[in-house]
C-alpha cells in the first residue's frame, strides 16, 4: 500500500511539475514560436519519462505477482 502512495506522489509532483514549467514557457516573453518549440519539446520529454514510469510500474506489479504466486504456493 505504501508503494501505490509513493507512487501516486510522485507522479502528483511530476504533473505539478509539468503545469508549472508549461504555465512558465507560456508567460515568458519570447516570440511565440520559440515558446512552441520550447512547449514541444518539453512535451516530447514528459512522454518519455511517463513510457519510463509506466515500466517501472509493470515491473513491480509483475515482481508484486510473482512474489504473491510464490507465497502462496509455500
Amino acid at each position: 500500500m505504501s508503494e501505490r502512495k509513493s507512487g501516486e506522489t510522485i507522479l502528483a509532483f511530476l504533473i505539478g511539475g509539468a503545469i508549472g514549467a508549461c504555465l512558465g514557457l507560456l508567460f515568458a516573453p519570447q516570440s511565440g514560436k520559440e515558446t512552441r518549440k520550447k512547449v514541444k519539446i518539453f512535451a516530447e520529454s514528459i512522454g518519455e519519462k511517463t513510457g519510463e514510469l509506466i515500466e517501472e510500474g509493470k515491473e513491480k506489479i509483475e515482481e508484486l505477482v510473482h512474489s504473491s504466486k510464490t507465497a502462496v504456493k509455500k
